[in-house]
């Protein structure tokens, strides 16, 4: 298929350089439709969908961000360094190192610190990145913070949040059945994590931090929290999946690291390097709306590809993980202490297994907790094993009695 379009953009630039001012004034109308719906990457170089400016996106996701701090300041939260001057510091140290090497590092943003206990941190498309105070306090480690910063502008670099609304705009207009399902949805935003990891690590790399900080985060939430896999339809990848990822591309990207020095050659780096080639795209007139107009068609439709089988693969597994549920059994359980719980199992019968991941889910008043058991080695049908499980601070073994319980497979896969 590429092929095929270079071969029709090279013939039609042919006859575009003859001089043919027609050819070029409805090469020049091709290229303003497509601008119309979409931009050029500015990683790739690729067209990609988007029916909104910059500056457009910028007041768009900005307006956002300062709604919500204004409902901060009615309800009397404090934000920024207010809320701790000395991890609104660090977020801008580090956030700033990060930010200057970036493909958008001529625009002039803002980090905002806000009283938040969770894991999390998010930009919507502006020139704002929102990080919560429970996501400083976990990540001691600037390169870890880093990781997580370089992730968030990635998504504004790939216009990922006004991509997502223009690919949902047009396909109800196309009448797509797949793309109003809610796997396929959580898919698209799935492919968008990835390739955000895969921009965050090489900008961690070129700012002077180590690119394998990412991999420890998601191996250390693995530990934590496991994969979830049956319990809700994904639109991160899970936490093993995310620890390999960007393991392997922090390995590539490796070779541009200098330790608390930005590479010299970042500039240069960013449009071409191991993870990708930035393509150059020829002007409008001159081959550049045939170009712009195919690329956008071609962009959409491997995206929308990429989405369904991203759908698809995620349900076959989930499907596995339901179906190797029905076969264990629970025979016993026991407590060491009050924050431990031992329990065994029986696993009666179908394919030899590795990575099994036990969860248990409490309810204790409004709140359900959860927490993992990772068992060790692999499971054969007919097998008993144990799974030991820490209890979420606040529980303790004497309490579960008297609380919602339910113990689920959390994580399987089979040996191949």
């Amino acid at each position: 298929m590429k092929l095929f379009t270079r071969g029709i953009i090279c013939a039609v630039a042919i006859l575009l350089m003859s001089g043919c001012q027609t050819l070029q004034q409805v090469d020049r109308g091709l290229y303003q439709a497509a601008e119309a719906i979409s931009e050029e990457d500015r990683v790739t170089g690729q067209r990609t969908l988007s029916t909104a400016s910059r500056g457009q996106q910028i007041a768009q996701g900005n307006q956002y961000v300062q709604q919500m701090l204004a409902q901060e300041k009615k309800a009397g939260r404090k934000v920024n360094a207010a809320l701790n001057k000395q991890q609104y510091y660090r977020l801008i140290q580090v956030f700033d190192r990060i930010h200057t090497i970036s493909h958008l590092r001529n625009e002039r943003w803002e980090p905002i610190l806000i009283d938040r206990d969770s894991f999390n941190a998010f930009t919507t498309g502006g020139t704002y990145i929102v990080v919560h105070s429970g996501l400083m306090e976990q990540l001691s480690d600037d390169a870890e913070l880093a990781a997580v910063l370089g992730h968030e502008i990635a998504h504004t670099v790939a216009n990922h949040v006004f991509e997502r609304q223009t690919h949902a705009q047009l396909s109800a207009l196309a009448g797509s059945k797949s793309a109003r399902k809610g796997g396929y949805k959580a898919a698209f935003t799935h492919e968008s994590e990835r390739e955000a990891d895969r921009i965050g690590i090489l900008y961690s790399a070129l700012s002077g931090y180590d690119p394998m900080a990412a991999s420890r985060i998601w191996a250390r939430q693995y530990k934590l929290e496991g994969n979830a896999r049956a319990l809700f339809v994904h639109d991160h990848p899970v936490n093993a999946e995310r620890r390999n990822e960007t393991s392997k591309v922090g390995q590539l990207v490796n070779q541009y690291y200098r330790e608390g020095q930005r590479n010299p050659q970042y500039a240069t780096l960013l449009n071409n390097n191991v993870l990708w080639q930035q393509q150059q795209a020829a002007k409008a007139g001159e081959g550049g709306g045939l170009q712009a107009l195919l690329g956008t068609a071609l962009g959409a439709y491997v995206q929308h590809n990429q989405a369904k089988q991203e759908a698809r693969r995620q349900q076959a597994h989930t499907n596995f993980v339901k179906a190797i549920e029905s076969r264990l059994e629970l025979v016993g359980n026991s407590s060491p202490n009050k924050q431990t719980l031992d329990t065994q199992w029986r696993y009666r019968e179908g394919p030899q297994l590795k990575q099994v991941v036990m969860g248990l889910l409490i309810k204790k008043g409004e709140k359900v907790l959860r927490t993992v058991a990772h068992v060790d080695g692999q499971v054969r049908a007919g097998d008993r094993y144990k799974a030991r499980f820490s209890l979420p601070q606040g529980v303790t073994t004497s309490e579960l009695k008297t609380l919602q319980v339910r113990f689920y497979l959390d994580d399987a896969l089979p040996v191949q």
